[in-house]
């Protein structure tokens, strides 16, 4: 699977993307995001809040609940403003 990382997020796990293979604990977008903080000081600065990441499966956005079986690309970012 495809990570891909945005803004803030990014500077603070330090890659742009990554390929990576999912324990298979991890069936949702909120299961997804509490790996995440457990994977090294990085991740665990960047994953802190929650709350405040949002997520987008193969660029379409997804709440926590929702499923990532079959997604081939994951981006985390963070809330977006307009103008």
């Amino acid at each position: 699977m495809k990570l891909v990382y945005f803004a803030w997020i990014r500077e603070r796990v330090g890659i742009e993307e990554e390929a990576i293979d999912l324990p298979e604990t991890v069936k949702t977008v909120k299961d997804l995001l509490k790996w995440q903080q457990g994977r090294g000081e990085n991740y665990e600065a960047a994953f802190s809040d929650l709350e405040t990441i949002r997520v987008a499966l193969d660029q379409f956005h997804a709440e926590q609940d929702d499923v990532i079986e079959g997604a081939g690309e994951i981006a985390f970012f963070p809330p977006m403003t307009g103008g």
